[in-house]
């Protein structure tokens, strides 16, 4: 290859290997941080609107209040009372209404869970079911909490404060309670407080310790105990009344020796310790003895009326789950339609079970009585109350005839449609109709 060659060659290779100069960049930070940027990046046109219109609503309200200030009638000053006019009156009534104040923010302990479970007790379960009923209860036991939280703020405000003779304290959170008579809280009251603490023990025996073991005793075994059973009579079916009669009698008598076994011989435990009768003196155990056995006779009637009310209950006219079903026929004997039992019959069964409860556990001895061993024995008072048997038998009187009714209305209708072919009736006009004299027609008529 010529040298001319070569020289076209490296000229046309420096041609192509030419750079274009370094492309620079502006810096990064140029505008930033300056106040003329911030401001031009955080300006919003809204924003000054929205600033425009409050600051005329603004300046409109301060001209119309301005406006209904001028309008007004200027109140008169308040009068310049001595400092002696009501000064004390005042501070006595302040200092008690901060004292008062200070009294109810103290804690107070609320009302036992346990206290509240009794109470419901005593709500019959029929009145329990449902989901309304649920929440009226839960209602209830809100108040109930409430009120005895606000008893207690009363009780402590009372205790701990003399309410100073100033009448508009009257308005201050209602009416005021007044403080118990005999309460003077200035003057020494820890003699008398002894004296009338030894009286109360000497003659009020129901807060003997006895007494409260007895007491326990007895809510433990009665509480959630009756008599009779009767949760399964419906479930039996039809039942003839003789059996239903015989069958609870059995379980009364059954459970009245049960409580005879268990309830009795712990009670008559707690009188033969020697600790039983501590602190009443000899001339008292007649008195301390009765108080016993007017308890005991309580815990029983209680029992016998709970028992007569849940029996009454399955007859309920309102609520029929637990209505036993007798069984009865219809009977022909002696040319004489009836039901068997009879209505009168079924009633005395039902009326006759009450009586039957009614005559249980009467045969208790009273706690002196057995601790003597005298052949001569007292036994407790446990009769149930005139007027408890009086509703017992009427109101089941009024669900039988009831119950009754529709027996009552089938019987009625055959004794109308067939009675005639039972009391002679039928057999006469036959005789009657055979004597005259017919024609054939007439006696297929007839027949027909």
């Amino acid at each position: 290859m010529s040298d001319t060659n070569k020289t076209a060659i490296a000229a046309e290779k420096e041609a192509l290997n030419l750079k274009l100069p370094p492309i620079v960049r502006p810096l990064e930070d140029i505008g930033v941080g300056t106040p003329a940027q911030s401001k031009l990046l955080s300006y919003r046109r809204s924003k000054e609107q929205q600033k425009t219109i409050n600051q005329l609503v603004i300046e409109g309200a301060k001209r119309n209040l301005a406006r209904t200030l001028d309008k007004r009638t200027p109140s008169s000053p308040e009068p310049d009372y001595p400092p002696t006019m009501t000064s004390e009156i005042k501070k006595k009534g302040f200092n008690y209404i901060y004292l008062k104040q200070c009294v109810e923010s103290s804690p107070i302990v609320p009302i036992q869970q346990e206290w509240l479970d009794h109470m419901l007790m005593l709500i019959p379960e029929s009145l329990k079911e449902g989901k309304e009923r649920e929440e009226l209860i839960q209602s209830l036991i809100n108040e109930v909490s409430s009120d005895f939280e606000k008893s207690m703020k009363r009780y402590l405000v009372r205790s701990a404060l003399v309410r100073p003779p100033v009448k508009w304290l009257e308005d201050e959170g209602g009416h005021l309670p007044e403080s118990p008579v005999g309460l003077d809280y200035s003057k020494l009251w820890h003699s008398n407080y002894l004296q009338t603490r030894k009286q109360i023990l000497a003659s009020l025996y129901i807060v003997h310790p006895t007494m409260k073991m007895l007491l326990d005793l007895g809510y433990t075994t009665f509480a959630n105990t009756v008599l009779l059973d009767l949760t399964g009579i419906r479930g039996k079916g039809p039942i003839d009344c003789g059996s239903l009669k015989n069958d609870l009698s059995i379980q009364a008598r059954k459970a009245e020796e049960k409580i005879m076994n268990t309830w009795y011989p712990k009670v008559i435990s707690l009188f033969t310790k020697k600790e039983s009768l501590e602190g009443i003196k000899p001339e008292k155990l007649d008195a301390f003895y009765n108080c016993v056995s007017t308890l005991m006779s309580n815990q029983l009637k209680e029992l016998l009326k709970r028992t007569v009310e849940g029996f009454v209950k399955l007859f309920d006219q309102e609520d029929q789950r637990g209505l036993p079903i007798f069984k009865m026929e219809l009977t022909f004997d002696d040319d004489k339609m009836e039901f068997y039992p009879t209505f009168q019959d079924l009633e005395d069964v039902v009326l006759g079970l009450v009586e039957r409860i009614a005559e249980a556990l009467q045969n208790v001895q009273t706690v002196p009585s057995w601790l003597s061993g005298t052949s001569t024995t007292v036994s407790l008072d446990t009769e149930l109350p005139e007027h408890v048997l009086q509703w017992a038998l009427d109101t089941l009187k009024v669900a039988v005839h009831h119950n009754l009714e529709g027996a009552r209305k089938h019987y009625e209708t055959y004794v109308e449609k067939y009675n005639w072919l039972l009391d002679g009736t039928a057999v006469k006009l036959i005789e009657t109709f055979q004597a005259e004299d017919h024609t054939f027609d007439e006696y297929t008529e007839s027949f027909i």
